[in-house]
């Protein structure tokens, strides 16, 4: 299924060998979305951190997203799109719901013919499940996977429910996976909590609700979200799983006695990523945040926010991805970090 290189080892680690992103430049103030759902600007911005939001042209697709982020991974990582073994695109927000919006981003990208492209929908986790499974499937290959994580949200939130409408955007996010010199993905996790999945919902448009003039009238198409209790389940379920992740790899949040450790969490409300890094013991200058400016962008914030930060990261830096979302589901992925060709001094 995957193109083996002949000049890498089959033994080598999968790392992350270049990123890239891409938000739309349609600039959205908290005075835009906070006036149909009755909320002040001052209120938006204390309640979750978010100044503005990126929100994608009413032509632009989520495939087109993803396809200008992996542009830019690939040519960080210094590969075309005919070296890839594989392309992985995480959104649930697709461009249809078939076929697989991957299929769409590998011909636009021109990937040979043949290499498999799919989707994964783990909502706002699905970002580490897809680089989790891609890492799995190269192990040992010497091949090459492109991971994207893009949504395009602004087109399932009712404009007026403040619980939802003032907190997302829309972008995209990606990596290139491929053979590393040091530990690249040295552990992930993956959890699902099944009991809880009616926290985060677009009712219709599937086989239970199936899209009509009624689903449309009765707004089950929007996205929805219990947020008090997300909150709960982060602190619940999430900063424990993290806890016993860091444990169990030996690696302390606040880097103490080893490699700096740096957070790169989804971006779902800037007053969240606070409490929850500190409660870890990351210190604010190694908690990566792109929440204030873009807003939280779904699948794509992890990448997006890996991507701001890829920068700023030296060889050996240890860097944990923290996915969260609808399913409910979270997932963790501790990488060393080895930087990209254009990257490196």
């Amino acid at each position: 299924m995957t193109k083996p290189s002949a000049a890498v080892p089959a033994a080598s680690a999968v790392g992350v060998l270049g990123t890239g992103s891409y938000l739309p430049g349609n600039v959205i103030a908290n005075e835009e979305v906070g006036a149909p759902a009755g909320a002040t600007p001052e209120w938006i911005l204390q309640r979750t951190g978010i100044r503005t939001r990126r929100w994608a042209k009413s032509d632009d697709v989520t495939s087109g997203l993803a396809a200008i982020a992996a542009r830019t991974a690939l040519a960080d990582a210094g590969i075309g799109a005919g070296d890839l073994s594989l392309v992985v695109v995480a959104t649930s927000t697709p461009d249809s719901p078939q076929p697989p919006t991957a299929a769409a981003v590998a011909a636009e990208l021109g990937v040979p013919s043949g290499t498999p492209a799919y989707d994964v929908n783990a909502v706002c986790s699905g970002f580490v499940f897809a680089l989790t499974t891609a890492e799995r499937m190269l192990n040992g290959t010497g091949g090459h996977a492109l991971v994207v994580g893009a949504d395009i949200y602004s087109r399932i939130l009712d404009p007026t429910d403040r619980r939802t409408a003032v907190l997302f955007g829309d972008g995209a996010g990606a990596v290139v996976l491929g053979p590393v010199c040091g530990e690249g993905v040295i552990a992930t996790h993956l959890a699902s909590f099944p009991d809880h999945r009616d926290l985060i919902r677009v009712p219709a448009g599937g086989s239970r609700i199936p899209a009509s003039p009624r689903s449309l009238a009765e707004g089950l198409h929007y996205f929805m979200m219990d947020g008090r209790a997300v909150r709960a389940f982060v602190e619940d379920h999430v900063a424990p799983m993290i806890r016993d992740f860091l444990h169990e790899h030996g690696v302390p949040a606040s880097g103490a006695d080893g490699p700096r450790v740096h957070f790169v969490p989804h971006q779902a409300n800037s007053r969240m990523i606070e409490k929850l890094a500190a409660d870890l013991g990351f210190p604010p200058e190694r908690t990566h945040v792109t929440v204030r400016e873009y807003g939280n962008t779904g699948a794509a914030s992890v990448p997006v926010t890996l991507d701001h930060a890829a920068s700023g990261l030296a060889s050996g830096d240890l860097v944990l991805l923290a996915g969260f979302g609808g399913g409910m589901s979270a997932g963790l992925a501790l990488l060393e970090w080895e930087p990209a060709p254009t990257h490196r001094l």
